[in-house]
């Protein structure tokens, strides 16, 4: 099992930086890729961004290219995402995700573990 905590959401105004962190326990060897989701009132659940855990490789929603870095610290366990311009469609609750298999990055199914959820609010 791999346990998945997440921190660092808040209330910031438009054009605001925000950095969510996520720190991973357990079985963490078993893990291949780390991703983070959001999902704002009344929506799906959608991928954000993910990184391979083992390279360099990262992916990213067209909608926060350019504003949005994912990395990864594998000595400390933890994957981070810079969010920076954010904008108050951005508003949503912040899931980080592991998944232990190699597939479609933004395929929420294939990730079995999750956070429990971090709250990110962009006011205008």
């Amino acid at each position: 099992q791999v346990q998945l905590v997440e921190s660092g959401g808040g209330l910031v105004q438009a054009g605001d930086s925000l950095r969510l962190s996520c720190a991973a326990s357990g079985r963490t060897s078993s893990i291949v890729a780390m991703a983070w989701f959001r999902q704002a009132p009344g929506k799906e659940r959608e991928a954000v961004a993910s990184i391979r855990w083992s390279a360099t490789n990262t992916y990213y929603t067209d909608s926060v290219k350019g504003r949005f870095t994912i990395s990864r610290d594998i000595a400390k366990n933890t994957v981070n995402l810079q969010m920076n311009s954010l904008k108050p469609e951005d508003t949503a609750v912040y899931y980080c995700a592991g998944r232990t298999i190699y597939a479609l990055w933004s395929d929420r199914t294939k990730y079995p573990y999750w956070g429990q959820g971090t709250q990110v609010t962009v006011s205008s």
